[in-house]
């Protein structure tokens, strides 16, 4: 009867929670997290375990690092050259930084550096977007400095873990050879891509009846999580991978981006976001002092990517722009939840820290972006 309840439920809040969400504008992950908390143990107890959802929320996780790579537009950072990419690389070695002090003056242990290094693309660009500044050279720096931090940082995430998990040693090999697979993978497919391009156009059709645009991206995703589990490397970071390497190959992806982002969002996330909050450990942060040592951590956050953007400073931007810039880096969503639930499997950090963390996403997801439109208006063409 749980298992039954669970299903239900959970397919019904993922259809639901998107249209309340653009009623009262905020981010829809943010309502699904927090439907996962109420009806989750701590709450209501309304769900339970359920293989199903947890299969669910696994390939919905997956999917989303997935799309944090195939959305990264590579014939758009190769126009800009080598200065924006600089400028992110000492964006990103400040907050490293930054964090470690932070995390330092914490009391947390090393991990927490990587935690609040974090960033989030997804939140970044349709916020640039909506704004019209993602073609001001701000939204480049912006846009730059946010893929550099979620990648870097899955990188380090991904090295700390196998350290974590097995110390230096052979396992670490597994890294370079996992990049070394990626590689060859990717110059097969640019080769192939350029000897059959009539045969790659059909991936992305918008009509296509047997959908090989899909079954394609899902192929390789899959392909580069399973060489990642073969190497002990973290799947999430084949999973990232593997969209990268996609959209290095196909710059103009057509329709199939649409539909990779409707298949994904449009069911398997949000199921994703609300197993999270069903893992929110409430009662830890109602304790004494838990509240305290949250907003210690939020605040570390929006501090550290404030300071860090002062970088811009040295391309010309004025401090109303690094403001904006600062506010929009210190938003967190998929990739901050998803290092604070490898760290707490692996005993980096504690339970109560990661549920600090999904904290620190709901409060900055639903913040900064409304912060940075205050900050810069929108631009007029």
């Amino acid at each position: 009867m749980d298992h039954a309840v669970t299903v239900i439920l959970i397919g019904v809040a993922a259809f639901v929670l998107p249209l309340a969400a653009a009623r009262l504008r905020v981010p829809a992950f943010v309502l699904e997290i927090l439907f996962g908390i109420l009806v989750g143990p701590h709450v209501l107890h309304l769900i339970g375990h359920s293989p199903v959802v947890e299969y669910l929320a696994d390939f919905g996780f997956l999917l989303l690092m997935f799309l944090s790579g195939f959305e990264i537009d590579f014939g758009q950072l190769e126009r800009q050259g080598i200065g924006p990419v600089a400028t992110g690389l000492a964006v990103f070695a400040v907050t490293l930084a930054l964090a470690g002090v932070a995390a330092q003056m914490l009391g947390h242990g090393p991990f927490v550096t990587l935690v609040l290094a974090t960033t989030s693309v997804g939140l970044v660009v349709p916020t640039l977007r909506t704004t019209g500044v993602n073609v001001t050279p701000l939204g480049q720096a912006i846009l730059i400095s946010a893929l550099l931090a979620d990648f870097l940082t899955l990188v380090g995430v991904t090295l700390y873990a196998i350290v974590a998990e097995h110390g230096v040693g052979p396992r670490l090999l597994g890294f370079p050879a996992l990049m070394l697979a990626i590689a060859a993978v990717l110059v097969a497919l640019r080769r192939l891509a350029w000897w059959y391009p009539e045969r790659f156009e059909r991936l992305f059709a918008a009509d296509d009846p047997e959908e090989l645009g899909i079954r394609a991206s899902l192929a390789l995703m899959f392909v580069f999580v399973g060489l990642s589990y073969l190497l002990g490397i973290e799947a999430i970071l084949g999973a990232f991978l593997a969209g990268t390497v996609f959209a290095l190959v196909f710059r103009h992806r057509g329709a199939l981006e649409r539909k990779l982002s409707g298949f994904s969002f449009g069911f398997f996330v949000p199921i994703f976001f609300i197993e999270v909050g069903a893992r929110f450990d409430l009662q830890a942060i109602l304790r004494p002092g838990a509240i305290r040592q949250a907003g210690a951590l939020i605040a570390a956050a929006l501090l550290v990517k404030m300071l860090a953007a002062a970088v811009l400073f040295v391309r010309g931007f004025t401090p109303r722009e690094v403001l904006a810039a600062g506010v929009l880096l210190s938003a967190r969503l998929s990739l901050i939840i998803a290092v604070a639930e490898l760290g707490a499997r692996l005993g980096l950090i504690g339970r109560v820290v990661e549920s600090q963390a999904v904290l620190l996403a709901l409060v900055t997801s639903a913040l900064a972006p409304a912060l940075f439109r205050a900050i810069m208006p929108r631009r007029e063409d």
